[in-house]
């Protein structure tokens, strides 16, 4: 294809979900990844600061001056990073829930988000209205926070990470338009829960990997 990808994650598990994804989408497409979950364990504990968005900057000049024509960030808590990151190089950068965000406003009013890391909230619901506000368009937004579960997919108890965010999922789905699962780590559940529920259920690497197709030649 002659394009090369960064990808920058705050957790090693994607790392394996976006190869995949990546292989099923563009075999063949170049690519490496950087690997910082110090970002997200201090995003967590002290919140948005300088620091972090002076290691955020390093991150994406380090790619870029390694050869990558595009950036993707996968953490939707570093979303206020990434847009001063964006002043710092020449290559697009990706954030995973622009894709989603966009396609959101426009499937109903209120919207429904759930999440697992408290660091996440601000920057979703952030997103979600800058996009409205470019499409023109008023939304409501319903978050729920559950950072219980996110303890628990931590210390490897999946079960309980499911059952929660399936619970909080299903419950705002009975007041909204559509649910957003806010982060990569319950996109396995996208599938489950939108055979139990009405509304659309969304979340965000599908839709962030299609959307590479706008920078990207055609697979072969």
């Amino acid at each position: 294809m002659g394009k090369r990808l960064a990808f920058l994650h705050t957790g090693s598990f994607l790392v394996d979900m976006f190869k995949g994804l990546l292989a099923t989408r563009y075999p063949g497409l170049s690519a490496f990844y950087i690997v910082d979950e110090s970002l997200i364990q201090d995003l967590l504990t002290k919140g948005e600061s300088p620091d972090i968005v002076r290691r955020v900057c390093t991150h994406v000049t380090q790619a870029e001056s390694t050869g990558a024509d595009l950036i993707v960030f996968t953490c939707s808590s570093t979303s206020p990073a990434v847009n001063v990151a964006r002043q710092m190089v020449s290559i697009p950068i990706i954030k995973i829930d622009d894709a989603m965000a966009e396609q959101a406003v426009g499937l109903g009013k209120r919207i429904g988000v759930v999440c697992t890391a408290s660091s996440t909230v601000g920057p979703s619901t952030t997103l979600l209205r800058d996009h409205a506000r470019a499409q023109g368009r008023e939304i409501e937004i319903e978050h729920c926070l559950k950072g219980d579960a996110f303890q628990a997919i931590l210390s490897g108890d999946r079960a309980t990470h499911d059952a929660i965010v399936t619970d909080a999922a299903l419950t705002l789905a009975t007041t909204c338009d559509l649910v957003i699962l806010a982060q990569a780590s319950m996109m396995h559940l996208r599938p489950i829960l939108a055979e139990q529920t009405a509304v659309p259920v969304m979340t965000s690497p599908e839709p962030c990997v299609d959307s590479l197709s706008l920078y990207l030649s055609p697979p072969e």
